[in-house]
């Protein structure tokens, strides 16, 4: 066996081997080595860059509430607010900021604001803006609730948020700067998702006092919890006002507060209804909506089927059950006008303020007689083609008036101009039978075959004689009036058959 071992020693390619195995081994090793000793100089060189916590400039920081660290200036200003919300604050000083609306509301009025309890469920860009719009109003007491974090698509719309406050939540963000504006108002945090199991300690009354809410502000943008809140509120009779939504839209002058028995043209607005209905609520929810319709060329939310809307069931499109993941487009101000409407409504509500929106109120009764006008028209029209009918019907609803007499005619006359006692009429004489009819005696039903492509928009007197001349008398339409103006009008009612997908 030694002698095997000896040969082996002995011969060259062994030793050859050997050599190459001892070198390779030994450069392994130097190059583990180094390794080694360059990671522990990148460890040393991190260990060095790490500020150490007893410099100056960086002191160990608090941690608030939510798990962030709080920098000098908000440490400044949350020592302000508890001052100034344990009372250690210049009340001459708090009035003088409060000047302007201590002027308008009267004394006993912003009393009645500073007292005043508020809570607005979503925080994003129309809640973000009605809460700010209510601190630096007066209101003493806001309760915020909110699931959501702040993201960088939140910055194009929410009222006060940074790029320093992305990625923390939304209640937070809200307090961390309205309490630099107006530190003695006093924040309950709720970063929480609204739903009917939490809805009675959500709206519940403020804790030191046990003051209920004055207001309850919706800003929620999912149909499933906006119609638990307001169903919530409608039964226990809390004070709300919903904001429907601010997507797609882009007119300012079609925002407006009407009840939510009577909002149209908004999706939001009417899925809502259409849930509310089935729980047995038809009205007294006041809302803020806009009346603008969808267009060739404007924005649009694309699709989704408008059974699935109707019921609202797109929790499958959403990071969490019943939240939508789409991207809605949204103009940034659109969201602020809703917000600062629907805080000017809760302010005006509390204080005693006289409100009348008198637009709403005088739209609503040009439409109920606009509708009058169609029904007659197309009653005399039926009657000249069968003699003695009644119980006619005309498939036409108030937000299809809305439509035709506003968006599409702008509210004038197409002939004259002229923007006052306004009547919609066929533009053409049908070719056969203006009505249908179905069922026999009891169960007979008789409607006109009137549709949005067949109306006009003139004042009565211009109505009037366009019956004469063109239903009775057979006139054709350029015997009646200029080239211009039927060129007019067939634009108009082309545009209206395009429209008519949509209602």
């Amino acid at each position: 066996m030694s002698s095997l071992i000896s040969d082996a020693f002995a011969n060259p390619r062994f030793q050859l081997l050997a050599t190459a195995v001892l070198s390779g081994a030994t450069v392994a090793s130097l190059i583990l080595g180094y390794q080694a000793l360059e990671r522990e100089e990148r460890l040393t060189e991190l260990k060095k860059s790490i500020p150490s916590l007893v410099e100056d400039d960086h002191e160990i920081k608090k941690l608030n509430s939510f798990g962030g660290s709080v920098d000098k200036e908000d440490a400044r200003n949350q020592a302000l607010a508890r001052r100034a919300q344990a009372g250690d604050f210049d009340e001459e000083l708090i009035l003088e900021q409060l000047a302007r609306n201590r002027v308008f509301l009267k004394p006993e009025g912003l009393q009645k604001l500073r007292e005043s309890f508020v809570i607005v469920v979503g925080c994003g860009g129309v809640g973000s803006h009605c809460v700010a719009s209510l601190a630096r109003s007066g209101v003493s007491k806001i309760r915020l609730i909110d699931f959501d974090q702040v993201t960088l698509s939140s910055l194009n719309r929410h009222a006060v948020a940074t790029l320093a406050d992305v990625g923390i939540p939304k209640v937070q963000c809200l307090q961390r700067r309205l309490i630099a504006i107006a530190p003695w108002v006093k924040f309950d945090l709720q970063q929480e998702k609204f739903d009917g199991n939490v809805a009675a300690r959500m709206l519940g009354p403020w804790e030191e006092d046990g003051r209920a809410p004055d207001y309850i502000v919706d800003a929620i943008d999912n149909i499933e919890t906006k119609v638990e809140l307001l169903r919530f509120c409608y039964d226990h009779k809390l004070p709300v006002i919903s904001a429907m939504g601010a997507g797609c839209k882009s007119d300012p002058t079609r925002i407006i507060v009407g009840d939510i028995g009577s909002s149209r043209d908004d999706g939001l607005s009417r899925a809502t209804r259409s849930r509310l209905k089935l729980l047995g609520i038809t009205s007294g929810i006041p809302v803020v909506y806009s009346t603008e319709q969808a267009g060739e060329g404007k924005a649009e939310l694309l699709p989704l089927a408008e059974e699935e809307f109707a019921k609202g069931t797109v929790g499958d499109l959403g990071v969490m059950p019943n939240f939508r993941v789409r991207i809605l487009p949204v103009l940034g101000t659109m969201p602020a006008i809703f917000g600062l409407t629907a805080a000017n409504h809760v302010i005006l509500s509390i204080t005693g303020y006289p409100i009348d929106y008198v637009p709403a109120k005088g739209r609503a009764k040009m439409y109920e007689s606009i509708l009058n006008y169609i029904q007659g028209s197309e009653e005399r029209m039926a009657r000249a083609q069968e003699p003695g009918i009644v119980g006619l019907k005309t498939p036409l609803t108030l937000g299809d008036i809305a439509f035709l007499s506003e968006e599409l005619y702008h509210a004038r006359s197409i002939v004259s101009g002229i923007p006052t006692k306004l009547a919609l009429v066929r533009w053409r004489k049908p070719e056969g039978l203006s009505f249908n009819v179905i069922g026999e005696g009891k169960d007979v039903q008789k409607w006109s075959t009137v549709r949005l492509r067949d109306l006009v928009c003139m004042t009565k007197e211009e109505a009037a004689r366009h019956e004469k001349e063109i239903f009775k008398a057979g006139k054709a339409h350029g015997e009646v009036y200029d080239q211009e103006t039927v060129d007019r009008v067939e634009s108009k009612l082309a545009e209206a058959a395009k429209y008519e997908a949509f209602r």
